[in-house]
């Protein structure tokens, strides 16, 4: 079952530090880059070092560097689109 919703930057962020679980499915569009792949862990602000929410992912694809953190406060002004995906449901998110 695909699912579409619209939610701000700051919700869609919300969303997936409520939601998004280790061995889940994320493809993650911003600027002009496109991240698909599996969750590897998820990471919750830091206050000291003014980081935040940062998710590894094991992408899907050939290249050389297969795993990547993504930081959300850093991509939140060129985020465009999340898919998150679990053995029950898919779900597409329009950032606003």
């Amino acid at each position: 079952m695909v699912e579409e919703i619209q939610m701000t930057c700051d919700d869609a962020i919300e969303y997936i530090r409520n939601n998004v679980k280790v061995k889940d499915i994320l493809e993650v569009s911003y600027n002009r880059i496109y991240a698909p792949g599996e969750v590897l862990g998820i990471t919750e602000e830091d206050e000291e070092t003014a980081e935040g929410l940062r998710v590894g992912l094991q992408l899907n694809g050939e290249i050389l560097n297969q795993s990547v953190e993504i930081d959300f406060k850093e991509i939140a002004d060129d985020l465009i689109e999340l898919r998150h995906i679990t053995d029950e449901k898919e779900l597409i998110i329009e950032i606003l």
